[in-house]
């Protein structure tokens, strides 16, 4: 006969029964998600090599980058050429004009070149004059007046002086009226007697004891055809020159100098034959060729930047959620790809001088140092970026390991040594300066001492300090000895060390094989091949994200997928 508990029996176990495989259904569910994520952890730190492995995913950013950087390269060795023809012009124009205009000027005088009394003044500036006024006959160039409607734009000669004064230094007295006053002289070119010897100044009379300075200015136009021969279009040039006579100090010494502004312009009217105007489109054509490369490699990374974001925030909240930990701040700066971010500031750099590049190769801009900072910063970005897929290997990526670990503690002690540094060129520039030329001003002071850490022209150094103080010289050594012995053997010994210990540490790390944080900790429990099949599956279905379960082979892997 039937016990009538049974069904209450069965009832109750069925619960105890249910309850318990319930919770390990939950369980497996749960271990199954964190292996999930974690594969995904896994993927997301492949190198391309093994995403393609795991995915079939192509490594368009990386067969990108290889084309970029060809690309890149040869439009800057391009510009730089045209550049440098650029360069040379002005320079050599330069000089031209120190040598047309200033009197008895050598290339080795450029430096002491200047007038002691009062007639060289006058002999320099009619000999200047007369220079211009024959100019047409003179020069070797294809220079030119510049013209101001039908006229021809005059020569001004200004000098400055102060309104008025009276100097005895004789009786140690004087009287100075600070205002400054300037009186010019206009001059226009003309066509001269073949005899005159010299312009008339007679009408320019200089006020030498209260003379500041005499400024000559005139403007001469030039055009560069060396470019024909390479195929480019040629700049018309505006040379603003200024002739400076200084005598602010009064000392006895007026310092000659000749300085020119160059603007560069389209040339209005223009004809070339022999010479085929179409190479000059097949390079505008070459940069949008470029331009859109950097384009799409600017999407492809800003992609993987905003991927690498979105996932940081997602392991921050499993973690959270699973762990009931927060993540350090470095395993989340981990998802930030620092190299990616450098490609996109390199492709921004690159698109925007190869803008440029085009409106200076079409003559609707002359902005030749913009473009050249822009590419030249571009194309250095792009090669520094190679160091990301050389990191994939593990003999080359020490050198990036270790430079990124030891950035934080060379920062810190820069800024302390940066301390040190300062105070020894403050000091230098104030006490050393006026018996020492290179620490006569303080830009001059941080590039000596900086050489003098490297060990360059240390005995210059030491000699050329005068010694008309012994007070000061005696002060020179012991200055020199101590920055010497402190930076030397101690601040660059010791920064060396800093990288060298890190550099141990990491390879010692990697040699274990100890996970260097808790991220790569998490994902190394991840024993998952990138062929296995588990990460496609994963890829390309939801329903199918824990069926994943590793065996021995790839084969039975995948079937189980």
């Amino acid at each position: 006969m039937d016990d009538p508990d049974a069904p209450y029996l069965a009832f109750n176990d069925l619960n105890s029964n249910g309850g318990s495989m319930w919770s390990d259904i939950l369980a497996r569910q749960e271990q199954r998600e964190v292996e999930s994520f974690r594969r995904k952890l896994k993927y997301f730190f492949m190198n391309p090599c093994e995403k393609y492995r795991a995915r079939g995913r192509k490594p368009w950013k990386l067969m990108l980058q290889i084309i970029k950087i060809a690309v890149i390269t040869i439009q800057l060795v391009s510009f730089g050429l045209s550049n440098q023809m650029v360069v040379t012009f002005k320079e050599e124009n330069l000089m031209a004009f120190k040598h047309l205009f200033l009197k008895d000027y050598t290339h080795h005088s450029s430096n002491s070149y200047a007038v002691y009394t009062q007639a060289e003044v006058y002999s320099h500036l009619s000999y200047i004059v007369d220079r211009f006024l024959r100019l047409r006959n003179i020069t070797v160039g294809n220079h030119a007046y510049e013209k101001d409607g039908h006229y021809f734009t005059p020569l001004l000669m200004c000098q400055q002086f102060y309104h008025n004064g009276s100097i005895l230094p004789g009786n140690e007295t004087f009287e100075i009226d600070a205002q400054v006053e300037e009186e010019c002289l206009e001059i226009y070119p003309v066509q001269l007697p073949t005899t005159m010897e010299g312009a008339d100044l007679s009408n320019f009379t200089l006020q030498f004891k209260r003379l500041l300075e005499v400024n000559v200015y005139f403007t001469l136009k030039a055009i560069n055809l060396q470019t024909v021969q390479h195929h480019e279009l040629p700049d018309c040039y505006d040379f603003s020159i200024t002739i400076r006579f200084n005598n602010r100090a009064h000392s006895g010494q007026i310092k000659v100098d000749l300085d020119n502004d160059v603007d560069i312009n389209e040339c209005r009217d223009w004809k070339v034959t022999g010479a085929s105007p179409k190479n000059i489109y097949y390079t505008v054509l070459f940069d949008v060729v470029i331009i859109l490369t950097c384009l799409a490699s600017l999407v492809l990374c800003t992609r993987s930047v905003s991927t690498g974001v979105q996932l940081q925030f997602e392991y921050r909240a499993f973690f959270l959620r699973h762990f009931g930990k927060l993540v350090s701040w470095s395993d989340r700066m981990e998802f930030i790809n620092g190299w990616y971010i450098l490609i996109v500031i390199s492709d921004i750099l690159t698109i925007t001088g190869s803008v440029l590049k085009i409106a200076i190769q079409l003559k609707a801009l002359t902005s030749y140092d913009i473009c050249s900072i822009l590419l030249g910063t571009g194309t250095m970005l792009v090669w520094i970026g190679v160091l990301r897929y050389m990191g994939y290997f593990k003999k080359y990526n020490i050198l990036i390991i270790t430079l990124r670990a030891a950035f934080p503690n060379v920062i810190r002690f820069c800024c302390c040594a940066a301390m040190i540094y300062l105070g020894y060129c403050f000091c230098g520039w104030i006490v050393l300066g006026p018996y020492h030329d290179k620490f006569r001003s303080l830009n001059t002071v941080t590039e000596c001492l900086f050489s003098l850490i490297n060990g360059d022209d240390m005995f210059a150094t030491f000699k050329n300090m005068q010694q008309k103080s012994y007070l000061v010289w005696l002060f020179s050594r012991v200055y020199l000895y101590t920055f010497v012995s402190l930076f030397i053997y101690m601040v660059l010994s010791l920064f060396i060390t800093l990288i060298t210990d890190t550099y141990e540490t990491i390879k010692q790390q990697q040699s274990d094989g100890e996970p260097v944080s808790e991220l790569q900790a998490f994902i190394s429990e991840c024993k998952d091949h990138p062929s296995s099949g588990c990460y496609r599956v994963e890829g390309r279905s939801s329903t199918c994200l824990f069926c994943c379960v590793r065996r021995p082979n790839d084969l039975q892997e995948r079937l189980e997928c």
